[in-house]
């Protein structure tokens, strides 16, 4: 018989750290949503249950491939403890699914680095490690302290007598992010940490919790060097948009004598997006530059274009609706702080590889190419292949 592993990742809609913490983007993800990700990338894990009380969270959720189920008011508030949510989720689970969950697994949110291997080495320490309980722990050599009366004194260490690091045993840190229970032992005593409690010990520099503007800010600064890239299928997108310079040129404008602007294009993006729209992909240009040889080269490639346009937003929101597509599964390539609405809008937002900094750290793709270099003949090589080969081809 299959043991069935259930994931449950506490998701309130309320936060008063950071507003909506739970949908806000990292690497062009929602925390929720790369949470759902570790979890369905987990070995062991069977289900994965995201309890909130919150619609546009459970979309999410359900976009991201998980099941939702509603968080009740009396334990969605301040005070409300992640035991009580993990409770109520198993006890929806089962009468839904008609099966006894045997392992339960508590998921934070906030915890953005967590890997696929880090939930599966929790589940994995009640299935066949013998434990009763597992948490993820950072090992830490830090000597702490507190303020007494006679000032200060050492907690973890005489402060008379240094040993050096090399010489003094590890101590460990809850990272907050995965915690494995029996399922049964779960509900007789109702906290995490019953029984025999197993360590899962976990790379420190991947440890973060966010709980402020600051610690979302750092994730997302980190995310370019921490997450493993990621490139998206074609069965992963619906349509492509194209902001046009520094991402289809290398943001350079030439001028001659009299004012009139030139810029240089890169054969190679003309020949990815001539092989996605053979490929049947939609392709737009969107740009906030109104300068005519934007719609000139958009007539080169035979695509639509929108330009001249101040919120591309919400142009690209009102062209998905007309289109009948879903922003969640548009790609949108940009390099500059004026895409990052629409990076927040979409599934797959692309940064260049010259792109602005913080472009880049919103970024759920970033090309290896600079803009103007062929970086849209790079993503269309990501959803064709690299001989831009249509797919049943």
């Amino acid at each position: 018989m299959t043991t069935t592993v259930l994931a449950v990742i506490p998701a309130r809609g309320g936060s008063k750290g950071v507003p909506a913490k739970n949908l806000a983007p990292v690497a062009g993800l929602p925390l929720v949503s790369r949470a759902v990700r570790a979890c369905l990338g987990a070995r062991l894990v069977t289900d994965v249950l995201v309890s909130t009380d919150d619609a546009a969270i459970a979309a999410a959720a359900r976009a991201a491939g998980a099941e939702a189920v509603h968080r009740p008011a009396a334990i969605a508030g301040d005070t409300a403890t992640s035991e009580s949510a993990v409770l109520h989720a198993m006890d929806a689970f089962e009468a839904t699914h008609g099966r006894r969950v045997d392992v339960v697994l508590l998921v934070q949110c906030t915890s953005p680095f967590l890997t696929s291997e880090e939930v599966n080495g929790t589940a994995e320490k009640i299935t066949t490690g013998g434990a009763d309980t597992a948490f993820t722990a950072a090992p830490t050599h830090g000597f702490l302290w507190r303020e007494g009366t006679d000032g200060g004194y050492g907690v973890n260490h005489d402060k008379a007598h240094r040993p050096r690091r090399q010489d003094r045993e590890a101590e460990y840190l809850e990272t907050g992010a995965v915690y494995a229970m029996d399922a049964e032992g779960f509900r007789t005593h109702g906290h995490r940490f019953f029984g025999h409690t197993a360590l899962v010990v976990t790379d420190p520099a991947r440890v973060l919790e966010i709980d402020d503007p600051h610690d979302l800010a750092r994730a997302r600064a980190l995310a370019p060097l921490l997450d493993t890239p990621v490139a998206p299928r074609f069965d992963e997108v619906d349509a492509v948009v194209l902001d046009f310079d520094g991402t289809q040129t290398d943001d350079r404008v030439h001028l001659d004598s009299e004012g009139h602007e030139f810029v240089s294009a890169h054969r190679g993006d003309g020949l990815g997006i001539a092989a996605l729209r053979r490929a049947g992909m939609p392709v737009l240009i969107l740009s906030t530059e109104q300068n005519a040889v934007v719609a000139a080269r958009a007539r080169k490639l035979a695509v639509p274009v929108l330009h001249g346009i101040d919120r591309k937003d919400l142009a690209l929101k009102q062209w998905c609706e007309e289109q009948g597509i879903d922003p969640q599964r548009v790609l949108y390539a940009g390099n500059d702080v004026n895409d990052l609405p629409c990076f927040h809008l979409v599934g797959w937002p692309v940064a260049v590889a010259s792109a602005h900094d913080s472009v880049r750290a919103a970024a759920r793709a970033v090309t290896l190419t600079p803009g103007g270099s062929g970086a849209v003949r790079e993503i269309a090589a990501w959803l064709l292949g690299p001989e831009l080969d249509t797919p049943n081809s």
